[in-house]
């Protein structure tokens, strides 16, 4: 996978002729080559926000996470944009895995798209914004589907930190059922009603499960999220293993999880795992 760099906006004054030919080269030696200012022209695709570093780990934290088996064609990735705290950027409703940085939108805080250009936004944008709402401290929200969390989301049984790695999740992880306050539905959370009502189970967690959904995990960085995101799924995968040997569980302690979350964030851990899962999704670090 390239490298995310930006490309610079293709002049007005380069003749149709000029980047025909350049298509057609590229053309010959792969589609691969195209600089992401052709292909954006090509398909009518709207001007890329501006540069930010806050901006670019989102679109990092997809291919990661997709990299990852966390989401695969569904789920999404919000940061708090840090010019303006009462909106957020994600991509527009693509797949984690083929996110771009042209694919990149802002959303006011209820969810209203500033500048669509005809791109469709995700459904569950709202589960961002409510939390974006709720939590001053969330400056970077995960919603993701992964399997292995599911059975802990239907059943009694909590998933709780069993290894030091995963004590970013926390020690207590909540479950919000939609039919709870509002029936049966699909389960999507569509609007900032719903998404409120899910933001207020969560309360002040790092994680929460979806009853036969998923889970959203939040962070104070895009970083924090997605590694949240990540040990989330191991834990859960861990846990499940362990119950098949035993019922006898010994979770980590709530000293246990502060402490060892503190050392999974510091420099010492969260630049390192960062750097390692940049490089497993073949994207720079960022």
């Amino acid at each position: 996978m390239r490298p995310l760099v930006r490309q610079p906006a293709l002049p007005e004054e380069m003749p149709g002729s000029r980047r025909n030919m350049l298509r057609a080269a590229c053309a010959l030696a792969g589609a691969a080559c195209l600089p992401a200012w052709v292909t954006a022209s090509a398909q009518g695709a709207a001007e890329p926000l501006d540069e930010h570093v806050a901006f670019r780990r989102v679109v990092a934290a997809n291919r990661i996470l997709a990299n990852e088996s966390v989401v695969d064609a569904f789920g999404h990735v919000s940061v708090r944009d840090p010019r303006d705290p009462s909106r957020y950027v994600m991509s527009h409703a693509r797949s984690p895995a083929l996110v771009e940085y042209a694919d990149l939108m802002e959303f006011q805080q209820d969810g209203t798209p500033l500048d669509p250009r005809g791109r469709r936004a995700y459904g569950e944008r709202m589960i961002h914004g409510a939390v974006y709402e709720a939590r001053p401290d969330v400056n970077a929200v995960v919603h993701h589907h992964a399997y292995s969390v599911i059975p802990f989301a239907v059943s009694d049984i909590p998933l709780v930190p069993l290894t030091h790695t995963a004590a970013v999740i926390g020690s207590e992880i909540p479950v919000w059922d939609i039919a709870a306050h509002f029936g049966d539905t699909d389960t999507l959370v569509r609007t900032m009603e719903i998404g409120r009502d899910l933001a207020a189970v969560l309360a002040d967690n790092t994680c929460l499960l979806m009853r036969g959904h998923g889970a959203v995990v939040v962070g104070a960085t895009v970083q924090q999220a997605v590694l949240s995101a990540i040990y989330l799924e191991v834990n859960a995968r861990i846990l499940a293993q362990t119950l098949a040997l035993t019922d006898t569980l010994k979770a980590l302690s709530a000293v246990e999880v502060e402490l060892a979350r503190a050392t999974q964030f510091s420099p010492l851990g969260a630049e390192r795992a960062w750097e390692y899962y940049c490089r497993r999704a073949g994207v720079e670090p960022i």
